[in-house]
């Protein structure tokens, strides 16, 4: 279900006097420099009962990967995923988070969004907030959101955050 009417809150943690970041507060030194644009590419496994979603349950894996590229079917997507990674869409855009796509990734069970922003912290605040609503998005599904490099040994790519970024020309 989604919340009407609520609102995302991003904290930091200060000192006593209010004023001095927290030494764990690396937050509080980034730059907000507007002319630094950000373009993040998450990669992620959606995982259920222990495994991606689409691998064969009791262990083995699925048909090598590379088909499920930028898939489509049910034989390369499965069902259940594009009922999350859709509103996990909306859910961004509706918070104001610029959620610029979506595409199944190279493994099964793997896939990928992508957030623009400009400003260092805002860019970061968003990636982090868009993270925490699909990991909330999928709690509704009895899945997981794995976000480590490398969950899948062997020859099964991994998950990295691509981040593609520019500055104001002068």
């Amino acid at each position: 279900t989604t919340k009407k009417n609520g609102a995302l809150v991003m904290c930091e943690v200060f000192m006593p006097d209010k004023k001095t970041p927290h030494p764990s507060n690396a937050r509080a030194t980034i730059p907000d420099d507007p002319g630094a644009w950000f373009g993040f590419e998450q990669e992620y496994f959606l995982y259920k009962d222990g495994a991606p979603l689409g691998f064969p349950k009791g262990g083995g894996f699925p048909p090598p990967q590379g088909k499920y590229y930028t898939g489509v079917g049910y034989e390369n997507v499965g069902s259940i995923a594009r009922e999350i990674v859709d509103p996990h869409l909306d859910l961004c855009l509706h918070a104001g988070i610029n959620h610029e796509g979506i595409n199944s990734e190279v493994a099964k069970g793997q896939w990928e969004f992508q957030i623009f922003g400009k400003g260092s912290k805002k860019a970061a605040d968003e990636v982090w907030m868009a993270r925490y609503l699909m990991i909330r998005l999928c709690e509704g599904y009895g899945i997981d959101v794995e976000l480590h490099c490398k969950p899948i040994l062997g020859d099964w790519n991994g998950s990295g955050m691509h981040c593609n970024f520019s500055t104001k020309y002068i």
